[in-house]
């Protein structure tokens, strides 16, 4: 059974793209024991691999589930002592109205809007941060220009195994990957490696790194798909509670084929409950693997993740076991090409 406190954890702890030293620091102290090898690279990134046993047809297999989170970042103090921000990955404006936020070194402030947050629409420039402060010298002795702000979303249980707290984008692909990994006791004929990237919120930047380093043959990501059972402002067939989302559409990628039907084929026989998704908008790290050295074949697995982009979004328990359940027993296949 999976550890759903370290879950827990993982979105309570603070990361906001480019800062992501804490998330990094959880990580880490999981991998102890667990992994072959684990290292940091320049950009922040983790890697870490477990050998398999080798074989002819053994493949070099980069999983990748991205460590940031959205957020804000200050760009001017007001003399009235109020903030201003700039988004960092996107950001939902109405997400943010009238809600905390916490900044890095742990003060809290509450946003507001200049105007009607009706006509602010996506327009984050619009919003500021109240922290108590009425004068820019006092507000200066606690947050300056530069500094970085986050959600404030706790964990909660629902009803019927949902769970809701913020930032499962992408810490729920990072769960899903200490997981499997310690599922993983190299018996398999593969190499794995586990990549808990940085930065992908503003551009699949950790990404491209860990993967010049890496160079696989497979490039899987491991994040989170929108939900479109309830109207929302997206369209598209997924549900929160269905399964782990084989990911067939992705805007930033073009997946691979036969990768695809051979991640379909593994679900079929382990009796592991997936849905098939598209996504018609937005982006994964797949897409900095899939141009990386000479070109990698990539796929993609996904959680179904409602409400993304906030303080509250939703998925469900049992997805998140089949995604661990597919990530373990998809890295231990033969691939012949």
């Amino acid at each position: 059974m999976a550890n759903f406190e370290l879950l827990k954890e993982l979105t309570q702890t603070w990361g906001v793209a480019g800062r992501e030293k804490k998330v990094r620091a959880v990580i880490l102290r999981e991998l102890e024991g667990a992994a072959d090898q684990a290292y940091v690279d320049n950009i922040g990134n983790i890697i870490a691999v477990k050998h398999g046993k080798g074989g002819p047809d053994r493949k070099k297999i980069m999983l990748c589930a991205h460590m940031d989170e959205i957020g804000l970042q200050v760009k001017k103090i007001e003399p009235d002592g109020r903030i201003r921000v700039c988004h960092v990955g996107w950001v939902w404006t109405a997400a943010l109205y009238n809600d905390q936020v916490v900044f890095q070194n742990g003060v809290v402030g509450v946003v507001g809007c200049c105007g009607n947050i009706e006509e602010a629409k996506n327009d984050s420039g619009k919003l500021y941060i109240d922290i108590g402060c009425t004068t820019k010298e006092d507000t200066e002795k606690y947050v300056k220009v530069g500094d970085y702000c986050g959600f404030i979303g706790p964990y909660y249980e629902l009803q019927n195994g949902r769970i809701s707290a913020k930032t499962f984008d992408d810490r729920a692909g990072c769960f899903l990957l200490l997981e499997a990994l310690k599922r993983n006791k190299g018996e398999g004929p593969n190499d794995v490696y586990y990549v808990f990237s940085v930065q992908e919120e503003v551009g699949c930047r950790g990404a491209v790194a860990a993967a010049a380093q890496v160079k696989p043959d497979i490039g899987i990501s491991v994040d989170v798909t929108p939900d479109h059972f309830y109207p929302c402002d997206l369209e598209g067939c997924n549900a929160v509670g269905e399964g782990i989302s084989v990911t067939l559409g992705d805007p930033s990628a073009m997946l691979d084929e036969d990768l695809v039907e051979e991640m379909l084929a593994c679900c079929e026989e382990h009796h592991i409950p997936y849905q098939r998704g598209v996504m018609d908008r937005g982006g994964t790290d797949a897409s900095s693997m899939n141009l990386s050295n000479e070109g990698v074949r990539v796929a993609g697995i996904a959680l179904v993740d409602r409400y993304p982009h906030s303080k509250c979004s939703v998925i469900s328990k049992d997805d998140v076991l089949a995604g661990i359940d597919l990530i373990d027993k998809y890295t231990h296949r033969t691939f012949r090409f």
